[in-house]
């Protein structure tokens, strides 16, 4: 640990509980699209469902998104996904920059 990271030291019920809230949160929030957070912050619904399958989820990818958006991605983006804009995508690409190559 270097001093400023102190996240492991979350018990795995308390980190698995917000992660819970975070994902139920983004369920509801329909209007926070996939393109604006990956804007704002780098990573998205999508990237939670790659991350739940890096952590050892055993579904494939289109099950973690399921779990992740609450319904089967094709569903959740025929509802609730607009095109982008080129500003949203120029944005995005500026945050991904700062992710330092990972997602």
């Amino acid at each position: 640990m270097n001093g400023k990271d102190n996240i492991d030291t979350i018990d795995d019920a308390v980190a698995a509980a917000a992660f819970r809230r975070l994902v139920r949160h983004l369920q509801q929030r329909h209007d926070a699209e996939n393109i604006d957070l990956m804007g704002l912050a780098g990573f998205c619904r999508n990237c939670l469902a790659d991350w739940i399958r890096d952590a050892g989820y055993e579904g494939d990818k289109a099950a973690a998104r399921a779990v992740i958006h609450g319904m089967p991605f094709d569903e959740w983006k025929a509802k609730h996904q607009s095109e982008a804009t080129p500003e949203q995508i120029a944005r995005m690409e500026e945050s991904l920059k700062k992710n330092g190559g990972k997602h």
